[in-house]
């Protein structure tokens, strides 16, 4: 059994939820998600709760059926409260700008390195700090880890981008050392 499959998903006021066979739509204020059902799992849709519960009785159907309960609580936060990652830019001369929806990153290299903003996302950049913020908590965490991979953060000197909070572990540099003769 899954603890957290067995968890009932209070959808808030303005949320909606509607099953078409195997997809799930959600609907809210700040947009809609879809999710294709496994078919190992079923969901139920009880007044103002979504419902999971294995189908197929596999070795395998309690890892999926805490997965879609999971999955399906991010899509309810995601249309009513919505996501946001923020990014923090460290480094002499290291910046960021908006163009359009688009996000312009100085980062040390002979030209600027531009950021398409994929559909459903949206970036905004202050002083040292970038935001992405959107419906679906995968995308945002994906877009925001490909922005931070452009230029990891370096253990010597600790430039780079980063997540908001990130600990960065420092190393010592190389040290002088004088031999005695």
């Amino acid at each position: 059994m899954s603890r957290i499959g067995k968890k009932h998903i209070t959808l808030p006021p303005g949320v909606t939820a509607a099953k078409d066979g195997r997809v799930l739509v959600i609907t809210g204020p700040k947009g809609s998600l879809e999710h294709i059902i496994r078919p190992e799992i079923d969901i139920e849709i009880k007044g103002n709760a979504l419902i999971t519960r294995p189908i197929i009785e596999s070795r395998s159907t309690p890892k999926f059926w805490g997965l879609t309960r999971a999955l399906v609580a991010g899509m309810v936060e995601g249309v009513s409260h919505g996501f946001e990652k923020k990014l923090e830019i460290e480094g002499i001369g290291y910046r960021a700008s908006m163009d359009g929806s688009n996000l312009t990153l100085a980062l040390g290299f002979s030209h600027p390195v531009k950021v398409a903003a994929p559909p459903g996302i949206t970036f905004r950049a202050e002083k040292n700090t970038i935001t992405v913020s959107g419906i679906d908590k995968g995308l945002v965490g994906d877009t925001a880890a490909n922005i931070r991979h452009l230029r990891p953060p370096e253990p010597y000197k600790g430039k780079g981008i980063r997540y908001l909070g990130e600990v960065i572990r420092r190393k010592a540099g190389k040290k002088a050392v004088t031999t005695a003769t």
